[in-house]
């Protein structure tokens, strides 16, 4: 009996053995994709798996933290970033596989407040944000590392307006962290994508900054020079295919 368990055990360990790399491929692919691509992003992975593909995993932060985790050795397959510049930072580093990166999101940015509470301000150079915030504070993604934060700071700079609200900012870790501080009504003002407003029910767009006070919002997505996943390249070229875009487009975004 003994030794009729024993065999037993060996056998189902050479089985197990046998399959696990099989049920390493049941899964799919690991994305690291911007805050903001949170809703869209689940529908285009959801539509990939309608299709008889494994559904990708999806990890969302901000674009600066995911470059950090990639350069750190984070196992992952696919990286879709809300700024080209931490692309290139991861590029440079030799992280990207040769000739997947291609940029095919945009997005606008806007100033938001509580649904129903806020007034409407023209964004314009010299505008009184500082006067409608009072003694509260500005909701933006961190300025110094998060694209959303990034492009506000550009934009607000230009505008000439950053001088008298610099000091009143509540930074937040994502563009999604900012946002739910507007939503929760922690603060009367905050600077988010375009899509993030419309994702969020709590909050009104109060006005929309010029195209031209910031850098262009452009979103690339590439491929890992680490994965061997069979789906990464698949699912990358899934999305950035006319069906894909199309996937994104019903979330508010533009697309090249």
């Amino acid at each position: 009996m003994r030794r009729l368990l024993a065999f037993l055990t060996s056998l189902f360990a050479v089985f197990a053995l046998a399959v696990a790399p099989a049920v390493a491929q049941q899964s799919g692919p690991l994305v690291l994709a911007a805050a903001s691509l949170q809703e869209s992003m689940n529908a285009a992975a959801d539509a990939w798996a309608a299709k008889g593909h494994p559904r990708p995993k999806i990890s969302f932060a901000g674009s600066s933290a995911l470059a950090r985790q990639i350069e750190s050795g984070a196992p992952a397959d696919v990286f879709v970033s809300a700024d080209e510049p931490w692309m290139d930072e991861v590029q440079s580093k030799g992280l990207l596989r040769p000739k997947t990166r291609v940029s095919f999101l945009t997005n606008t940015l806007v100033l938001v407040g509580p649904a129903g509470k806020a007034k409407r301000l023209t964004i314009r150079p010299g505008f009184p944000l500082a006067a409608a915030l009072g003694p509260n504070r500005l909701a933006v993604a961190d300025p110094n590392a998060v694209p959303a934060g990034i492009y506000a700071k550009q934009a607000l700079t230009r505008l000439k307006v950053w001088p008298s609200v610099q000091g009143k900012l509540a930074p937040a870790e994502n563009v999604r962290a900012a946002l739910a501080l507007v939503s929760r009504g922690a603060a009367p003002l905050g600077v988010v994508y375009g899509t993030d407003a419309r994702a969020e029910p709590g909050v009104q767009v109060v006005g929309t900054f010029p195209a031209s006070s910031h850098d262009p919002i452009s979103y690339p997505v590439a491929v890992l020079a680490s994965s061997r996943h069979k789906d990464a390249e698949g699912f990358r070229r899934y999305l950035i295919s006319p069906e894909g875009k199309a996937v994104f487009r019903r979330f508010g975004f533009g697309a090249r």
